[in-house]
């Protein structure tokens, strides 16, 4: 018998009127974990009722809040539960409940902290073209090495869970997770899945909003962490441009004894990109002093 097959195992999803493919996954997760927990997220239908009807136990939200807001509320519950495995599937039935196991070997060899599904390692051909070129540029972005940072179907062992409480509250939370864990030293691992599309809708949002939103929640959490990076180079280049521009207009001005069309130009360019470059310095070492001293405060 393997280590964690004593272990509790907690299937989580997060669903948003999901009624049509709620009750297919719910009954297959069964078979693999010990408890079935579904965030209806301000469902307008009937997943909720579904979930609870097979057995799941759903934890309900008013409104609808995003993925991030459900997949939160689903960590704090299984932090409650003190469970010792967390699986997160997608309520469209794009996963297939049968290759938990898969999920759980690398967690059983004591391989990995956190295991992802990869619907790149072997099922390409099943993956629409735009859904691969849009996750090749989340992949640059969150986690270089990942096959595959935006994919739902993921199995976290216990200090994964106790060290991750996502903040995002839209689709960007698969990318900020993956950016936690790897901050926090966290070992992650992939394994090949298979995945159906057209079974339920694969996303609320369509292609361009999605990919949107997960592009600026990445945005947003890098200028958060690195701010002397995302902020400080590209202020420190402002300046340096101008610098450049002063220099001509002096130059300029020198030479022409007086102030021309193209002087005044080149005198509002360098006050105006100085003074961006100032800025963007400024908000990135006053960030970088902030979350220096959260981290302390935390530590």
């Amino acid at each position: 018998m393997s280590p964690l097959s004593r272990l509790s195992r907690v299937a989580c999803i997060p669903a948003y009127n999901e009624e049509r493919t709620i009750a297919m996954v719910v009954v297959g997760c069964q078979s693999f974990v010990d408890k079935v927990i579904v965030c209806d997220d301000g469902s307008q239908d009937m997943t909720a009722e579904i979930a609870k009807k097979l057995g799941a136990e759903v934890i309900r939200h008013d409104q609808n809040l995003g993925k991030g807001q459900a997949l939160r509320s689903l960590f704090i519950a299984v932090k409650k539960l003190g469970s010792d495995v967390m699986i997160t599937v997608d309520a469209d039935a794009q996963h297939d409940p049968g290759e938990i196991p898969k999920l759980m070997a690398p967690l059983e060899s004591g391989e990995a902290d956190i295991v992802i599904g990869s619907r790149f390692l072997q099922s390409r051909g099943s993956v629409p073209q735009h859904r691969r070129v849009v996750n090749r540029l989340f992949n640059l972005m969150t986690l270089d090495g990942i096959s595959d940072t935006q994919s739902g179907f993921r199995a976290y062992g216990k200090k994964a869970v106790q060290r991750i409480l996502p903040a995002e509250a839209g689709m960007g939370v698969d990318s900020e997770i993956l950016m936690d864990a790897a901050s926090d030293g966290l070992r992650i691992v992939e394994v090949p899945i298979t995945v159906s599309y057209g079974v339920g809708k694969t996303s609320k949002l369509n292609p361009a909003h999605h990919t949107l939103d997960v592009f600026f929640s990445i945005v947003k959490i890098t200028s958060i962490r690195h701010p002397l990076v995302f902020y400080g180079i590209p202020g420190s280049v402002l300046v340096l441009v101008g610098l450049y521009y002063f220099y001509r207009t002096i130059a300029l001005f020198s030479g022409e004894q007086q102030i021309t069309t193209l002087t005044l130009t080149y005198g509002l360019v360098a006050f105006a990109v100085t003074i961006f470059g100032l800025l963007a310095l400024f908000t990135g070492v006053i960030l970088f002093t902030i979350s220096s001293v959260v981290r302390k405060s935390q530590g």
